[in-house]
């Protein structure tokens, strides 16, 4: 069954990094544009970055940039999100979709509430204490 693993997550203090990564499970992920999405406890799941099928193009949330970095390794099918600077307010469970329209994850990242991507992979739990 095709599906995307998230990993990497973890307890970190504050200040600490983390690396999470998003692999593909029975399809090809380098085909795809994939975004990192975080929803913490009560509140709405947030955009963090993406990245297209090529690594060409990226973007992030005003909220990580500078402390966050998308990238993506095609020959391993994985994308990476390297997390530096972790702060509390980063705590949330991290997950990664993945889609053939690069403008469909780029320009839902900002609110992707009600929007369908070809793949949703479960999460990832990140927790920074102070």
């Amino acid at each position: 069954q095709s599906r995307l693993v998230a990993s990497g997550g973890g307890s970190v203090q504050s200040g600490g990094s983390l690396r999470l990564s998003c692999a593909a499970s029975e399809f090809d992920l380098k085909y795809y544009a994939v975004g990192w999405f975080r929803q913490a406890p009560g509140k709405e799941r947030e955009g963090v970055a993406c990245i297209s099928s090529t690594g060409g193009s990226i973007k992030y949330a005003d909220s990580v940039k500078g402390r966050f970095t998308i990238s993506r390794d095609n020959a391993k099918d994985t994308v990476y999100l390297q997390m530096d600077s972790l702060k509390p307010e980063d705590t949330a469970v991290y997950q990664c979709l993945a889609d053939m329209s690069w403008a469909h994850i780029r320009d839902t990242l900002a609110n992707s509430r009600g929007r369908q991507y070809d793949y949703e992979g479960q999460g990832t739990q990140v927790t920074v204490s102070s």
